[in-house]
């Protein structure tokens, strides 16, 4: 994660209307999202090349994600996980989706992102310590929650003042689906063989982003089976006290984020641009599309 000052990647807040889940790029720090609102950060992993050496990163060295130099702020622990993975790939979205939390958490908090703390809270089903991941503040303001999720190309972080899960997924592929529809709810079963062969993909995928969304929300994550919770069309039907809602992640995955409570008044998607080192932040991507939802899910 990143030593430099959060301004260095130049973000800024989005004012959005209600349920307006249009990406946008924007510049200037960000701000605390208000009591009602959500932020969702998307970066893109650059491509694997060439692999700096970090200090501290013990024998191995971590991908080339630009995010492992020594102004990244990972800590030696996610240095040496980060080069730890089988494919180069795979390390380099790590590093990304890990930087980039600390980049933004330490922008939110006003501290450099190498110097934060990160705890697990209580599981709410054992009391062990593999609860939520949470970040230690050193002010008087409320909670800041966050929820950080990464897959192939594609990393999300997910802000807001109460707890939050989030996730993201690559679209999967027809036997992945075959394989995989059998640990949904019974409803969400018939939803997934009632809807056409070639729009399956998706609607899996929208799916499952909502489900572990939900259950990293309820800090259980997977090991409370995905079969117990309905969270497919029917919002009745849904958990009750939560509220879960799609996010426009582009044409290759989906995503969603569940936020404990009513649902919110704004979610508002940024794209961040990946830091790369020695240089400072990278020029914006084109934000995908003009998607607007503006439906309660």
């Amino acid at each position: 994660m990143d030593t430099a000052h959060a301004s260095a990647f130049a973000l800024a807040p989005v004012r959005a209307p209600a349920h307006d889940l249009t990406p946008s790029r924007t510049s200037r720090t960000p701000t605390r999202p208000a009591a009602g609102d959500v932020h969702v950060w998307f970066v893109r992993p650059p491509r694997s090349g060439s692999v700096p050496r970090s200090p501290g990163a013990d024998a191995g060295t971590a991908p080339d994600s630009g995010l492992t130099a020594p102004d990244s702020g990972l800590s030696v622990a996610e240095l040496r996980r980060a080069s730890s993975f089988a494919r180069a790939g795979d390390g380099d979205v790590y590093a990304t989706a890990h930087a980039a939390l600390r980049r933004l958490l330490g922008g939110y908090l006003g501290l450099p992102p190498a110097g934060l703390t990160f705890v697990r809270e209580p599981c709410p089903g054992c009391s062990g310590p593999h609860g939520r991941p949470a970040v230690v503040q050193t002010d008087d303001e409320p909670m800041l929650h966050f929820s950080l999720a990464h897959s192939r190309g594609l990393v999300a972080v997910a802000v807001a003042p109460r707890v939050i899960g989030v996730d993201v997924e690559r679209l999967p592929s027809t036997g992945t689906v075959e394989a995989c529809a059998r640990a949904l709810h019974t409803r969400e079963r018939a939803e997934l063989a009632a809807v056409p062969p070639d729009e399956r993909q998706a609607y899996f995928g929208r799916l499952w982003t909502r489900k572990e969304a939900y259950l990293k929300a309820l800090g259980t994550g997977l090991s409370r089976h995905p079969r117990i919770d309905y969270l497919g069309a029917d919002l009745r039907r849904r958990p009750a006290r939560w509220a879960v809602l799609d996010l426009p992640a582009g044409p290759e995955h989906t995503a969603a984020v569940a936020v404990d409570g009513a649902r919110p008044d704004r979610v508002t998607v940024r794209w961040l641009p990946a830091h790369r080192p020695g240089g400072g932040p990278a020029a914006p991507e084109a934000a995908y599309g003009s998607t607007t939802d503006r439906s309660p899910r």
